[in-house]
């Protein structure tokens, strides 16, 4: 039995699913998931510096600088010696500078395995711009599948909007800027032989016994 969980980063681009998966294969190893689109948001809420720098990045549909983005998952990290125990990281490395010093922290710890989740394009676009949140607890919904109430969150009666970082033209440059700024990222990773590929436009549950399959397979595969 092993005295630790995997380390695993998944990577795709916005609106493959990466959260929703990430939550349920860290709850399956039982390990921390680190998420910086959730790291950056709660910093944007409690009005930081780096939250203040960020909003103006994504609110263009921009990438936030790699310092910026480097500094904020490192501090996290380091808490608990996460990097021993494994974890699950979402959206990060987004860039080759980002991989490279993801590889230089770790050190001998080195990643299990980095799943990339795989969408077209039209599929992510149509999920995303039709995202609407709950600005009370967060709670997502869809045009598709809209809360009961109109623009009232089921959960608790919260408004519900579509964020300032989900409209159209917001996500297709941030799709176009992660097909420039991530390709490098999936060759790094092939090039190391962590990389693995899983199919994330079928449904849900399909997709994360595909993921889960992948991560156990690579991950007894390594001399814990």
């Amino acid at each position: 039995m092993s005295s630790r969980g995997p380390r695993l980063v998944l990577i795709g681009k916005q609106g493959a699913g990466k959260g929703t998966q990430a939550v349920r294969v860290a709850e399956s190893f039982g390990v921390m998931r680190l998420a910086t689109g959730d790291l950056f948001r709660a910093a944007i809420n409690e009005g930081t510096e780096i939250g203040i720098e960020a909003a103006a990045f994504i609110n263009r549909g921009e990438l936030v600088p790699d310092e910026s983005v480097i500094d904020l998952v490192e501090t996290h990290l380091v808490l608990e010696d996460r990097q021993k125990r494994g974890f699950v990281l979402d959206g990060f490395p987004r860039t080759q500078v980002q991989a490279e010093a993801l590889d230089k922290f770790l050190g001998d710890f080195s990643l299990d395995v980095v799943v990339d989740l795989d969408v077209p394009t039209e599929i992510v676009l149509h999920r995303i711009a039709g995202r609407r949140v709950c600005e009370d607890c967060g709670a997502n919904f869809h045009v598709d599948n809209p809360p009961k109430k109109n623009a009232f969150c089921d959960l608790c009666g919260g408004e519900v909007v579509q964020r300032a970082d989900d409209t159209e033209d917001s996500v297709m440059r941030r799709l176009e800027l992660y097909e420039i700024e991530t390709l490098p990222v999936i060759q790094h990773y092939r090039r190391s032989g962590a990389l693995g590929r899983v199919d994330g436009s079928q449904e849900a549950d399909r997709v994360f016994s595909d993921l889960l399959d992948l991560v156990k397979s690579r991950f007894s595969a390594r001399d814990h």
